[in-house]
Formats: structure tokens, sequence, C-alpha cells
């Protein structure tokens, strides 16, 4: 694990002696152009993005034993959605693939040198690993990027988090230099050479771009990090485009071993909480009266005691952010295998993985709406229909989203369960749905009513039709009269009679559909008995009237 420059140890009872950080960014994926029915993992070959065959679906001898732990801490639904069903099997060579999740590593990165602040010494975190998650008939993909460090101090691990996982700055100050976000990253590889760096100090390229797409600008480094990912409002060619769909902070998750963590303040933990920034340790960042229920609401203080395996343990969740803070000498706390650490890494990342993707799932759906009413025109019969088809795949989507990938509880063991209820209740995850559900029933009643609507104009018209032409078949074909004899004229001559007779009933009821609606609004009131026989005249009349036809 690459360390900050800094070799001896400080007895700082607050310093972090291990610290892994989590990235999970959702991004909705664009409709692939000119492809259709290419899987967007399918663009991924050449890049350096390649499929990364985990420990459920490769060697068996790969699969260890905080897999196992981590597989029969979910519920079977959720079991199903992780890891698919069945053993490994080959097909021609190919691997087929139970999970409807799909997951592509790249291993050319090896660490980011950040700059937390101007003035700040540089701080080197060794990248664990970098991976890209798509989901089966779901137009997402969740960037996921974890990195770890040795021997940190507590503020510097507050302004990690709090500046490193943004997409692009927020704004400048008075002498250019981005806010809230870091002074400077740069990915490195394996020689400790420089790949890419962050441009986040060039406002006049965020400035003009949103000027002239309406739509955020990624910043530098993490742009040439999702390569060949494409920022759909951007000039850059690339067939795999995504749009930003949730805030441009990243959901972020981190693990502190601290020397002691009882040494820590109140302040402190709602900074890391809220994930707030460094500061005053014996300020609170936010007024006694927001944060008089912090505990309640943000902290599960289960293990935060003396007595245990893993004492002095808290866990923070926000939604947001999801921290876990313990006794760095504490062997269960840092244990890879079976310890806090190893759940961290699995169990609880899979937890939040799974919370953000439903939530950036039904958002997508809720834009899909948006954009499907956007580009309705009603006087456009293409567009009319484009819509309808639009809804109806949202609807048919939501659908198999729900019978896969929704969720209400996803484990019975007590610290997940209570985890997953804290994050996803911030989270807001149950009103999103039925807000959206409810959205997409009310687009799926109106092409109902309006095919119904559609199909009564239809026998309305037919049965007028069929009303007016009764009379004539009924005067023609009274006692079998005919009213020419032409049963013995030559064949040419029936054939001319006959097309003038065809041309004529086809101009007719060509016609009678033509003023159907009227036509039938007039057997309306002629049914009705207490029109009178003038109201009944007026509404024949009406008929031949101009404007009104449908």
């Amino acid at each position: 694990m690459t360390q900050q420059d800094q070799s001896s140890p400080s007895p700082d009872p607050t310093r972090v002696r291990h610290f892994r950080q989590v990235l999970l960014w959702p991004l909705r994926l664009m409709p692939v152009r000119g492809a259709s029915g290419t899987k967007p993992w399918e663009l991924l070959a050449g890049s350096p993005w390649h499929e990364e065959v985990d420990e459920y679906t490769g060697d068996t001898g790969r699969f260890h034993e905080r897999h196992y732990n981590e597989f029969v801490t979910f519920l079977p639904y959720v079991q199903r959605f992780l890891y698919g069903e069945g053993r490994y099997r080959r097909n021609g060579g190919n691997a087929l693939h139970g999970s409807p999740m799909r997951v592509f590593r790249r291993n050319d990165i090896a660490a980011v040198r950040l700059t937390p602040r101007p003035g700040d010494a540089p701080v080197t975190l060794s990248i664990v690993h970098v991976d890209l998650y798509f989901f089966l008939d779901v137009d997402l993909v969740l960037f996921n990027l974890e990195v770890g460090a040795d021997d940190l101090s507590l503020e510097q691990v507050q302004e990690l988090l709090y500046r490193f996982g943004r997409g692009y700055p927020p704004g400048w100050d008075a002498q250019g230099r981005p806010l809230h976000c870091l002074a400077d990253a740069e990915w490195l590889d394996a020689q400790g050479q420089v790949l890419t760096r962050s441009d986040a100090h060039q406002r006049d390229a965020f400035l003009s771009h949103v000027a002239q797409h309406r739509a955020p600008r990624i910043a530098a480094h993490w742009a040439a990090m999702l390569e060949p990912l494409v920022p759909d409002h951007s000039d850059e060619p690339g067939p795999l485009r995504f749009r930003q769909i949730e805030y441009y902070r990243m959901p972020v998750m981190a693990y502190l071993a601290v020397q002691d963590p009882r040494a820590l303040t109140r302040a402190d933990f709602v900074r890391l909480g809220l994930v707030t920034g460094s500061g005053d340790a014996r300020a609170l960042p936010f007024s006694d009266e927001h944060l008089v229920d912090f505990e309640q609401r943000f902290c599960y203080d289960r293990f935060w005691g003396p007595g245990g395996a893993a004492p002095n343990t808290r866990y923070l969740c926000s939604g947001h952010s999801l921290v876990v803070v313990g006794q760095a000498d504490s062997v269960l706390y840092g244990c890879r295998d079976r310890g806090v650490l190893a759940q961290f890494r699995h169990q609880h990342f899979l937890l939040f993985l799974i919370a953000h993707f439903q939530k950036a799932a039904l958002l997508m759906y809720s834009d899909k709406l948006v954009e499907a009413l956007r580009d309705l025109d009603i006087q456009s019969a293409d567009s009319v229909r484009r819509f309808k088809r639009a809804i109806r795949n949202s609807f048919e989507g939501f659908l198999r989203f729900t019978h896969r990938y929704w969720f209400h509880e996803i484990s019975e063991q007590a610290l997940v369960r209570a985890l997953w209820r804290t994050c996803a209740g911030h989270l807001d995850l149950d009103a999103t749905y039925c807000e959206v559900k409810e959205r997409i029933a009310d687009m799926a009643q109106y092409l109902e009513s309006d095919s119904l609507r559609r199909q009564a104009n239809t026998v309305v018209r037919l049965t007028v039709v069929t009303i007016f032409g009764l009379i004539g078949t009924v005067t023609t074909g009274f006692l079998g009269m005919n009213l020419l004899a032409e049963a013995d004229a030559s064949l040419s001559r029936r054939l001319t009679i006959f097309a003038i007779v065809f041309v004529l009933t086809t101009i007719l009821t060509v016609y009678t559909m033509v003023k159907s609606k009227k036509l039938s609004d007039f057997l309306d009131v002629l049914s009705d008995e207490r029109a009178t026989a003038w109201q009944k005249c007026l509404a024949f009349a009406a008929v031949w009237r101009r404007g009104g036809d449908s």
C-alpha cells in the first residue's frame, strides 16, 4: 500500500492507520446509435476495460471464505440478482452468465496523486480496483473506484472524502481556483508516470461548454478514466455515450482504522458522516438545532463500546455516504477475510451499490417519461407513434426492473439490514419508486384510454356507414328486383356498368365515412324522442356545414 512521505508514526490518537475510500457514480447510458440490439459492454472491445470473471463464475480455486460469507449474507432473490444461478459453464468457449450484472475492470492505472487544497502536500493513494457495472435491460452503468493509503491524518482523510469524487468543479474563487474540489489530481501508472491530470482550474473551458451544450463538462481526469465512454453532450466521438443522472458528487464509502476512535469528537463524526470537510474538532459544522438528532438519524452504534471482538466501531450512513470508523489495533476490525474490512469491501459495498442502482434506475425511468413528452407533437402521426412506443417500452422496462431488481429487504443479518434501511430511507427509495410507478401507470392508462377512444370512434363510423348503406341495400334488394335488366347484355356492357356502380359506391362510402361524425350526431338527435321535428331537421342540415369533422 502506497504511503505518504512521512515515515515516522505520530502519537496523534486520531491518526488514521489504514484508509479506504470507495466512489460509486451512476451514469445513464444513451441508446447506441446505429447498432440496435448491441449490448453496451460489447462496445468496450479494444479498450482498457476487460470483463472481470469473479470468484463466483470463474475457477473455484479463487473462491474463499470471505466470498462465501458475502454470498450467504443476502436473501435468495438478491443472490440471484448478484450472482445468477447455476455453475459456470462453457459453450463453445464462451462463458454463460446467469447474473444480470456484468463487471468490467481496467488495470492500467496504479495510483492517484491528490492535492486537496492549494499549498497542501500531495497525497498518493494506491488504486485497489476500477470497475464498470452494467445491468441487463437497464440503461445504466455504475463507475466504481476503490483507493487506499496508510498513516494519514484525520484532517487529510476528511478533505479527501470531501473533495475527491466530484465530477467537475461547482465554481471558482476570485483567483480562479476551483471551489470544493481537489486543487490537483493525477492518475499514475505502475512506474509512477503521470497519465492524466485534472483540468478543474480551466474555468473558461467549463463555462463555454455549459453555454454551448447546456450540460456540465466532465473534468479531464474523470473523462479519461471513463473512456471509451464519452459524455452525450460533448463533441467527442464515440458510440458509448452517457449522461449525468444524479448530483455531481459521487456517493462515497470510507473505512477508517483509527489509533483511538474514542479520541474523535462529535464534530469529527459529524464531518465524517455528512462529508463536510475538515475543520475545528471542537466546533460543529452546522447549528446545534440542525444536529440535535444526528446520532439517531445517521449513526449505528451497536458496536460502539469497549467490549466485543471489534470494539469502538461506529457506522455512519447518510445515503450519500457510508463510513465505518474503528480501532486500528483490533484484529477483527482489520481482518480482510472475516473482519470488518472484509465486510466493508463486500457485503456493505454491495448493499450500497444496490441502493444507488435502484435510485439511479428510478431517476432514469422518470427522465425517459419527460423526454417522451418533450418530443411529442400531437399534430404529427409519426411523433405520436414514437411517443406511444417510448411509453410502452418504459412500462415494459419498469416492469422488468420491478421483478428483477426491486427489493424492500436484502438481508436478515442485523447489521446489513439496519444499514440497508438507513441508506434506503435517506435516499427516499420507496417514495421515489411509488412516484415513478404512478407516473408510468398514468401514461399507460392514457395510452389505453386513447386506444379505447379510437376503437369507439371506429365503431361509430362503421355503424353510421352500415346504417346508411342498409337503406340502399334494402331498397335495391327488395324482392330481388333489378332496376336495369342487363343480365343478357354483352360482357363489355356489364363490366362497364359494374365499374360505374363500384366507383359510385366507393365514393358514397368514403363520403359517408368523412361525414360519419356529423351523421352520428344527426342519428343521436333523430333517436331523441324529446327533440322536435324542427330540431331534427336542423341536425340533418348541420351535416353539410363546414367545420367539426373528425
